[in-house]
C-alpha cells in the first residue's frame, strides 16, 4: 500500500470504529436486526485493523516536518482505541476512550495525508 492508501485506509477504519461507538446506542433496541452491531468482537477487530495498518505506516514511515506529530497522535490514538475494548477495568469509559482514540489516529494521519497533498502539489 502507498502512503496515502494506507493513511486512507486508516482513517477509515478509525471512523469505523468512531461510527460503529457512537451509533451502537442508537440501534441497541433494534439488536435483533442488526446483531453484528452489538457484539463485542466488533470493536476489537476494527481496533486492531486500524492499528495494524497505522503501525504498518510508521514502521516504513520517512523522516519529515509532520513525521513526529503523526507519531505521536498515532501511538496516543492507538493507545486509547485499543484499551477500549480489551483493557477491564476501562469498560465502563470504553465509549469516550473509543472516541477519542479514533479521532487521534485518524487526525495523525490526515495530517501525515495531507503532508503527501502538499508535496504533490
Amino acid at each position: 500500500m502507498t502512503g496515502r492508501t494506507s493513511d486512507m485506509a486508516a482513517m477509515g477504519l478509525s471512523g469505523l470504529c468512531l461510527l460503529h461507538c457512537l451509533a451502537l446506542p442508537m440501534f441497541i433496541s433494534l439488536s435483533p436486526i442488526f446483531g453484528l452491531a452489538s457484539e463485542e468482537w466488533v470493536h476489537g477487530a476494527l481496533a486492531i485493523a486500524a492499528s495494524a495498518i497505522s503501525l504498518s505506516v510508521i514502521a516504513v514511515g520517512r523522516p519529515g516536518r509532520n513525521r513526529l506529530s503523526f507519531v505521536g497522535l498515532a501511538i496516543v490514538g492507538m493507545a486509547l482505541l485499543l484499551a477500549a475494548p480489551f483493557v477491564e477495568a476501562l469498560h465502563d469509559y470504553e465509549t469516550p476512550l473509543t472516541v477519542a482514540g479514533a479521532s487521534l489516529l485518524a487526525l495523525a494521519h490526515a495530517i501525515r495525508w495531507r503532508g503527501h497533498s502538499e508535496k504533490t502539489s
